[in-house]
């Protein structure tokens, strides 16, 4: 309050908060790690495990001790490419989920009513994202040591496409979550659009076993670039080069970061 006459009688004003609201990002921000901490048996020790396992069904699978790719063992090919699909897999999560159950719950009016613009609202639920993409990632990256001597040639590189890739699936999970209706909207963005593109993404394989055709619409595919990308920053191995993954990358969150602006500053299905 302040006093607006000589009478000592006081107006009622709203708080100003400034061109940014730095406190309220960084309250929202918080409030969705907290939230994936919470319940960390879930959140961080089950993708862990799950990564293991695969390691260890591709290493019995394939023979990973001696089947090779690229001049090298299949388990160390394979493992940078299982940490950045837990690493995209937890992002999406994160941001996906928080967004569909506040909507589901109706308390999305609680994120909606304080004073934050569409900028900082898109800012902080990525990063929220993030950083359980790369909070994971690390937990994944510790536990894989343990069975592969998983080197980091390029720690730059590596830094890069990491951040990359879990703000790239943030941004997406936050689409999937301002779009979808109910769960099984967010299920089928999940199966049909998710999964397949980190599937046939260079995950398991070099795309040099690809025929001519099917590399370059692999190319088109910003998966593989972040696989491709995270991959060479770890043992320094890639199919195409790591600037022009780095460059596709950057423009598409770029495009992502221009959507998720668009569609919250509109209101898009988040408001009656």
């Amino acid at each position: 309050m302040r006093q607006t006459d000589n009478k000592s009688q006081y107006k009622l004003e709203p708080r100003q908060i400034g061109k940014v609201n730095g406190r309220g990002m960084w309250t929202l921000y918080t409030k969705e790690v907290r939230r994936f901490l919470s319940v960390w048996l879930q959140t961080v020790m089950a993708p862990i495990i799950t990564t293991l396992l695969f390691l260890a069904i591709f290493y019995l699978a394939l023979g990973g001790a001696v089947r090779e790719i690229n001049g090298m063992p299949f388990i160390l090919f394979l493992a940078p490419g299982l940490l950045a699909m837990t690493v995209v897999q937890n992002a999406f999560a994160n941001t996906s989920s928080s967004i569909i159950v506040s909507k589901i719950q109706g308390n999305i009016v609680d994120v909606l009513m304080p004073p934050l613009n569409a900028r900082e609202l898109t800012i902080a639920y990525a990063a929220g994202g993030i950083t359980r993409g790369v909070f994971v990632g690390l937990g994944v990256y510790a536990a894989l040591k343990l069975f592969v001597d998983l080197p980091i040639e390029h720690p730059l590189w590596t830094m890069y496409f990491v951040f990359s890739a879990a703000m790239m699936l943030a941004l997406l999970g936050m689409v999937g979550g301002i779009w979808a209706q109910k769960f099984d909207h967010m299920s089928a963005m999940t199966n049909f659009l998710i999964t397949p593109l980190s599937f046939l993404s260079g995950t398991f394989y070099s795309i040099d076993r690809l025929p001519e055709f099917w590399q370059q619409v692999t190319l088109f595919n910003p998966f593989f670039h972040m696989i491709n990308g995270i991959r060479y920053g770890f043992i320094g191995v890639a199919d195409v080069s790591v600037t022009m993954g780095a460059l596709f990358l950057a423009c598409f969150n770029v495009f992502l970061l221009i959507v998720v602006h668009a569609m919250i500053k509109r209101g898009y299905k988040l408001r009656p």
